[in-house]
């Protein structure tokens, strides 16, 4: 299968911002939702934001309000926007789709 490749993770003091980015095929991108989740050491994967082929978003009560997943559809790149970040954000995070495998991920960190 294919996978997607993140960037844009880093380092920032909690109250931060940062902007993740996942690109993926013209041919995948359309006709599918994008995910983003997040795994932190010692944790269970969790879903933490979707948008579907038509825009539609849906978010994990625990970012709901901080983060804004949006995609371009020009680019076939879904963004994770995350705002007001907290220590409790830190994770690698993973954009997936029902027709791609697992990527490396990005790491975010945020500091108290």
């Amino acid at each position: 299968q294919v996978q997607l490749v993140e960037s844009g993770g880093g380092l920032v003091q909690a109250g931060g911002a940062l902007r993740l980015s996942c690109a993926a095929s013209a041919r995948i991108f359309r006709i599918t939702a994008m995910d983003w989740y997040r795994q932190a050491p010692g944790k269970q994967r969790e879903l933490v934001a979707i948008i579907t082929s038509g825009g539609s978003t849906r978010y994990a009560d625990s970012v709901k309000g901080r983060f804004i997943i949006s995609r371009d559809n020009a680019k076939n790149t879904v963004y994770l926007q995350m705002n007001s970040l907290k220590p409790e954000d830190s994770a690698v995070y993973y954009c997936k789709t029902p027709f791609t495998s697992w990527g490396q991920g990005t790491q975010v960190t945020v500091s108290s």
